[in-house]
């Protein structure tokens, strides 16, 4: 068996042009989409990220607001930002990139936000929301994971799906998302007593863990979906957390690296501002 690509670049794509589409519409009626965008310091990855999301925004038509901060910003100074925003009226979302420098507190940031504004996700509101099986923002990755996993047609319901990784970010949502679709879900992590015993039971896998090629082949199912969320930076490029060949000869579907969940995170973070924009009514622009 040889999987098939879950191609996240292109289905990205796909749901940016229809987003751009509802944006000519909304226009019609005085409504502009507006992300703000507040990054801290100067860590590369964040502001190739930061660039990415800048892209996409103006792509789709929406009113872009990029707030850049020197590293030695307060808590209090990045608050008052957020408080600002809050109360603007032209901003539907509200995006802090992480990680944020050691004096701010993450925690504290984000929970900042109103909750409507959150379109990353991550207000313990909205992750309350998402715990309790209410609509909520969902976390752009595990939301993107989800429209990648539905789009192979096969059911989730009573699947058997096993996690790597516990974060904030990635783990614990994609987990609670999948079991609001009926999936049996299992979470593994550092402490995992043989973490290679639950991997090879899943018809679902998703790595999320941040180590090079951690997941091989003797650890998957004949006829596994795969889902690599990692992005690690090597001497000979990006690769995943998944060992790519090997597993793709055993899996059913896998997603690579890049090219695979990556572009469905951005695409996501479109469609959850689009979405408040709808609610929210015309921006005032």
């Amino acid at each position: 068996m040889t999987a098939k690509i879950l191609d996240g670049k292109k289905m990205s794509a796909e749901i940016r042009e229809a987003i751009k589409e509802k944006v000519v519409l909304l226009k019609e009626k005085g409504i502009v989409p507006g992300l703000a965008v507040i990054l801290v310091g100067d860590n590369p990855a964040s502001k190739v990220y930061v660039g990415q999301k800048e892209k996409g925004c103006l792509e789709a038509g929406f009113a872009s607001f990029l707030h850049r901060l020197p590293e030695t910003t307060s808590q209090e100074e990045l608050l008052a930002l957020i408080d600002k925003l809050n109360a603007d009226k032209t901003v539907h979302g509200i995006l802090v990139q992480l990680p944020l420098p050691r004096q701010i507190d993450p925690d504290t940031v984000l929970a900042a936000i109103r909750p409507e504004k959150d379109v990353d996700g991550f207000h313990p509101v909205n992750i309350g929301r998402l715990v309790a099986g209410l609509p909520a923002s969902e976390p752009c990755t595990p939301k993107g994971i989800l429209r990648l996993l539905k789009s192979t047609g096969i059911p989730l319901a009573g699947k058997e799906a096993v996690v790597i990784g516990r974060s904030n970010i990635v783990g614990k949502p994609v987990a609670l998302m999948l079991l609001a679709e009926s999936a049996t879900v299992t979470i593994c992590h550092s402490k995992t007593a043989d973490l290679a015993e639950h991997a090879r039971r899943a018809d679902i896998l998703v790595a999320a863990i941040g180590k090079p090629r951690f997941v091989t082949a003797d650890m998957v199912k004949e006829g596994a979906v795969v889902i690599d969320v990692g992005i690690n930076r090597l001497e000979e490029g990006l690769v995943g957390d998944v060992d790519y060949e090997p597993v793709a000869e055993k899996a059913s579907w896998i997603t690579p690296v890049p090219g695979g969940v990556g572009p469905m995170t951005i695409a996501m973070l479109l469609e959850n501002t689009l979405e408040q924009a709808e609610k929210t009514g015309a921006s005032g622009r």
